[in-house]
């Protein structure tokens, strides 16, 4: 049963380094929409920005919630 525990805070890891990594991405789009005046750039920044912090929600939330099913 230890292998799963450890198995899903791995994924648990994983998942929200992967959000914060697509949160930065959507940072720099942003700043780079400001710094250029482009909406376009600025509008996909916002939404990677968004979509990385909902990522990073999900996998302090709901995947804590799996491992504690496993007990």
């Amino acid at each position: 049963m230890s292998f799963f525990q450890n198995a899903i805070q791995v994924l648990i890891t994983i998942v929200t380094l992967l959000g914060a990594g697509f949160g930065g991405w959507g940072l720099i789009n942003l700043f780079e929409g400001y710094g250029n005046d482009n909406p376009g750039a600025r509008s996909q920044g916002i939404k990677q920005l968004m979509a990385g912090g909902g990522i990073v929600i999900v996998a302090q939330v709901l995947l804590p919630l799996l491992k504690n099913m496993m007990n």
